[in-house]
């Protein structure tokens, strides 16, 4: 799943300006929306963002320059489809904190996955009201707001055991009619103590 043919990693020291088209939310909206759903037309990502065509249209062109997205097979020569280049960016927050545009970017990122599960957490209660999805996916379905004590070696084995087994289960399941796409959105964000500010100015005065 995380070959390099699906993965787009960003370096902000060479992609300064895919950075900078990137850091704009409705780009990032349109190019989830290529992932999630598959090709489309700006006019169908108009309808779905409640945008113009003419502003889908244009940053799908932007989107398009920096190589994220690129043009899929046409139903009809009417008009032109995109689709997703990479099912995943990725890119190092070690080297994104060290300059303003990766920052921004990281930031602006984490919030848009925060409105996307809000937005998948409204349409998977419409599927399965309407019956879209089986009840077999009533259990299994959830969110999950776990408080663990990790330190920082333990949280990075944490996401790397889960992207293991994420790997593994996509292959396995790759062929199956019954599988369906799954929104896991993961947050690893240490928190520190309420009184550590405090802590810390005194031992320094």
């Amino acid at each position: 799943m995380d070959s390099d043919e699906h993965v787009r990693r960003l370096d902000p020291e060479h992609d300064t300006a895919a950075l900078k088209a990137l850091t704009h939310p409705l780009r990032i909206q349109l190019l989830g929306l290529l992932r999630q759903d598959g090709p489309a037309t700006a006019s169908e990502l108009a309808a779905r963002t409640g945008e113009s065509s003419a502003s889908t249209s244009y940053h799908l062109r932007v989107l398009a320059k920096y190589a994220f997205i690129g043009e899929a097979e046409h139903r009809d020569g009417r008009e032109r489809r995109w689709r997703a280049l990479h099912t995943v960016t990725s890119w190092s927050n070690e080297s994104m904190e060290s300059s303003e545009a990766g920052r921004a970017f990281v930031g602006l990122a984490r919030r848009r996955q925060v409105e996307h599960l809000e937005r998948s957490l409204a349409r998977h209660e419409a599927d399965l009201a309407a019956g879209r999805l089986g009840q077999e996916w009533v259990e299994p379905s959830g969110i999950s707001d776990l408080m663990p004590r990790l330190t920082a070696e333990s949280l990075t084995e944490l996401w790397d055991t889960v992207a293991g087994k994420l790997e593994e289960l996509t292959a396995r399941d790759a062929h199956d009619p019954r599988a369906e796409n799954v929104l896991l959105l993961t947050a690893g964000l240490p928190l520190a103590p309420p009184d550590r500010e405090d802590t810390d100015r005194q031992g320094t005065s």
